[in-house]
């Protein structure tokens, strides 16, 4: 069992930035793909991007490619999202999950763990 919990939400103009953090415990990250997901207000919950255990390999949802940038500190049991230029679309309540598959994958149904979310809000 992976208990997950993010951090790091907030509201920022568009054009900004924030860091996201997805702290783990129970069992180590190192063991799972980890992924990030958004839900906004109304809408179905949205793949953003998954990382595969080592950190080699990556899956962008092609509206954030250039602007969100995710990384994992297997020692620190905890994963990130930076996202620059943030724009109002962007906002939503992110999610971390975690995923014991082998592939890369982007469905919710893919993952197995998932943490409680964190609000980010861009103001045009």
């Amino acid at each position: 069992q992976v208990q997950l919990v993010e951090s790091g939400g907030g509201t920022v103009q568009a054009g900004g930035s924030l860091t996201l953090s997805c702290a783990a415990s129970g069992r180590t990250i190192g063991n799972y793909n980890m992924g990030w997901f958004r839900q906004a207000p109304g809408k179905e919950r949205e793949f953003v991007v998954a990382m595969s255990r080592s950190g080699a390999r990556l899956d962008y949802l092609d509206s954030v490619k250039g602007r969100f940038t995710m990384s994992r500190v297997n020692a620190k049991n905890t994963v990130y999202l930076q996202t620059n230029n943030l724009k109002p679309e962007d906002t939503a309540v992110y999610y971390c999950a975690a995923s014991r598959g082998i592939r890369l994958v982007r469905g919710t149904n893919d993952y197995d763990y998932w943490g409680q979310g964190t609000q980010v809000t861009v103001s045009s």
